[in-house]
């Protein structure tokens, strides 16, 4: 089902940068090959959720969102936006790039260089998803929670939902799905995290975007966006 651990390091280290044909062309069937064993989850696979306005346009899916067929999906990354370099991490960053190849980690590269500087806490950027079922990945960096919780962190982290649903909008993506921003390693709060991201969904007005998942992968998570969902 998964990469050996010695392939999947060696492409958790690989510096940004161009590979040989032949061997890009064996890494993206390898990567075809896991990607069928893992199973496709479309949104025909996820109930839709919500009511009144918000009926079916929100869905839970627990579980990988590399496994995700949609518009895009939503990586918390780091703000210099090349990926996790810790050889097996087990961070959402790590995976996406992973399973999307390191066409990803070039392509990433290749916008910060022409950025010409890391990327602020708040923003977004898109990039084909390659190798993964979504379409595009959009990566966006959260607010790092090292003290007590601000409003600050509050917006920063409102402004990550509003920047990733702007983008996805103007590339026409149709669905998206949101990964847990900044909670984990970046240690914001589940419960107040999620409350934010539902509350910048359901005052969104891009009507392109038809579909919106929460994607968790921790019960806690689950729980936490099913009580709101039931409580709107």
């Amino acid at each position: 089902l998964f990469l050996s651990d010695t392939l999947r390091a060696m492409m958790n280290v690989r510096e940004p940068r161009p590979m040989e044909e032949e061997t890009l062309r064996l890494q993206d069937e390898y990567l075809a090959g896991r990607a069928a064993e893992k199973g496709v989850v479309g949104l025909s696979d996820i109930p839709a959720l919500g009511e009144g306005a918000l009926a079916g346009s929100l869905s839970i899916w627990q579980g990988d969102i590399t496994r995700l067929c949609t518009g895009a999906i939503v990586n918390a990354a780091n703000s210099a936006m090349l990926g996790c370099f810790q050889p097996l991490h087990n961070c959402i960053d790590n995976c996406i790039h992973t399973y999307a190849g390191v066409q990803l980690r070039l392509k990433c590269s290749e916008l910060m260089e022409a950025q010409g500087c890391e990327e602020p806490t708040g923003q977004a950027k898109i990039t084909p998803a390659y190798n993964l079922p979504s379409k595009y990945v959009i990566h966006t960096v959260g607010p790092l929670v090292d003290e007590p919780l601000t409003p600050k962190h509050c917006d920063l982290l409102r402004s990550c939902y509003r920047s990733c649903l702007d983008i996805a909008a103007e590339n026409g993506c149709g669905s998206i799905a949101f990964c847990c921003i900044s909670t984990g390693v970046f240690h914001f709060p589940n419960q107040r995290a999620a409350e934010i991201a539902f509350e910048t969904v359901k005052s969104y007005h891009r009507h392109s975007l038809k579909t919106i998942v929460f994607n968790v992968f921790l019960d806690k998570d689950r729980d936490i966006y099913q009580q709101l969902l039931e409580a709107q």
